[in-house]
């Protein structure tokens, strides 16, 4: 999961500068709308609000990575990420008007998660399958109806982005699936 490595290494570097990167890069709807700087839908999830928000990023990203490395190419691993960030931008942009500004990459490590629930579902067992699926809905689940998990502490989290990241990483695993599927089942010619 080459790609991942890639992350980590930008997350670290946006993440050396501090506050002053945290302003320059992060996603800022009124510059984003009204400034045209569109490349902030991006980088907006590489920069975080504190080494502690950094840290915690960097460890979720290390575990999924042990959890789900060679369930996809690194081809698919780019589409996850990619959609779960396009997933997370459109929900802010359309769908969460009073949000003035986002850090962090919390969102993308959902979609990445929801993208290795589907690929353990395919894999098996169904046992850990499910397992994985329940915590994860159930985790969204809470979200939206309680706020983040009483572990988060102080800092301050944007749950829609883990549930626009997940939908994003589930529909780019469902895509490589059916992609796959089809490439499967094509006729062969010698």
């Amino acid at each position: 999961m080459w790609p991942n490595g890639l992350v980590a290494i930008l997350v670290i570097a946006f993440g050396l500068f501090g506050k002053s990167a945290r302003e320059t890069f992060r996603y800022d709807r009124a510059l984003v709308l009204d400034g045209g700087e569109y490349w902030r839908l991006v980088t907006g999830h590489f920069v975080h609000g504190s080494l502690r928000h950094l840290i915690l990023n960097l460890v979720a990203l290390a575990l999924v990575t042990a959890l789900f490395a060679r369930d996809y190419s690194a081809r698919g691993w780019l589409l996850i990420t990619a959609l779960s960030m396009a997933a997370i931008d459109v929900g802010f942009v359309f769908y969460e008007p009073h949000l003035a500004w986002y850090v962090g990459y919390s969102g993308v490590l959902h979609g990445i998660l929801a993208a290795g629930t589907v690929a353990w579902w395919r894999r098996g067992p169904a046992t850990l399958a499910l397992a994985l699926s329940a915590i994860l809905v159930g985790k969204l689940a809470w979200e939206q109806w309680h706020g983040a998990l009483p572990l988060s502490g102080d800092l301050p989290v944007v749950v829609d982005a883990h549930l626009y990241g997940a939908l994003g990483g589930a529909l780019a695993a469902s895509i490589l699936l059916i992609c796959r599927q089809l490439w499967l089942s094509r006729p062969r010619s010698l």
